[in-house]
């Protein structure tokens, strides 16, 4: 009954973005996306797409999302959205991150991505054109990867805060009480596998074309490397997003350790009562700022 049900939600799902998408027009960029695409398939074995397609897409989104946070720290007048503008960021801190970092990326993350060929082997996930969903079911799916990821992270998360292993694994990621865009796959090996782990379960439930993986991995990447920018910058286009946590709430995280552990969304936080010392904190500033 409850796989059932689950179908039957995903099937309604699937019927409403389908209806919404019959009143899009074509993307301008398709024709351009279609031959690059074609190209790739043609000059590349499904193999090398997977493994070192996706290691690529994943290093050059990474850092590429992480650019505008490093500039900032070199321009004046972005200081004032600094959330915590006492703790500015610094080269060793920096150093120490990136080498952290590199060893992660190739020693932990690498090894599971050389099993991507096989993922999308074993499940007959198609790389071809034709195949290829429109662009607002593959925003649905990354929407739906990110419930999953959020509900997997929040407890999983809660859970790695427990103090009889809080200063094994998950202490190695709070070195750095105000976070930075770099900073947000800093993590004890054991981490990134546990927390990782709730990201292939949504491609698991939702992928159905290879590029779905790539879309979820920079949709993934950009959230994680806001939210632990460090800067609370206005018009952020991720704050149209229902529920959607930010930098703010997650840099009140690792200010204060305890509390706001969800990794997308508020919802979980809200349903526990797991926000209640950040809304106190800045329910007292804000008051401080109207007097």
């Amino acid at each position: 009954m409850e796989v059932n049900g689950t179908a039957n939600i995903l099937s309604s799902a699937y019927l409403a973005v389908e209806f919404v998408d019959s009143f899009l027009p074509e993307n301008p960029l398709q024709e351009p996306l279609k031959h690059a695409w074609n190209h790739m398939l043609q000059n590349y074995s499904k193999f090398q797409i997977a493994t070192w397609g996706s290691l690529i897409v994943h290093e050059l989104i990474y850092f590429l999302f992480c650019l505008p946070g490093f500039i900032f720290q070199f321009l004046p007048f972005m200081q004032k959205y600094k959330i915590q503008p006492d703790k500015p960021e610094t080269w060793e801190k920096q150093w120490k991150c990136f080498k952290m970092l590199l060893f992660n990326h190739f020693c932990i993350q690498l090894p599971l991505i050389c099993g991507t060929y096989y993922f999308t082997e074993f499940f007959s996930i198609p790389y071809d054109w034709d195949s290829m969903p429109r662009w607002p079911f593959i925003l649905a799916q990354c929407f739906g990867c990110a419930v999953i990821e959020d509900t997997w992270h929040y407890f999983l998360h809660r859970a790695l805060h427990h103090r009889r292993i809080y200063k094994y694994i998950h202490k190695v990621h709070h070195d750095f009480t105000a976070p930075f865009g770099m900073q947000a796959e800093y993590a004890h090996p054991a981490e990134t596998l546990i927390l990782g782990a709730g990201f292939f379960i949504g491609i698991m439930v939702f992928c159905n074309h290879m590029v779905l993986l790539w879309a979820w991995v920079a949709f993934r990447l950009l959230e994680t490397i806001d939210v632990h920018s460090g800067y609370d910058i206005p018009l952020n286009p991720l704050h149209l997003i229902p529920f959607y946590a930010g930098a703010r709430f997650h840099d009140f995280h690792h200010m204060n350790f305890v509390g706001n552990y969800g990794s997308t969304f508020t919802w979980w936080d809200r349903l526990f009562n797991t926000d209640s010392q950040y809304k106190k904190h800045y329910s007292f500033h804000k008051a401080v700022k109207s007097d």
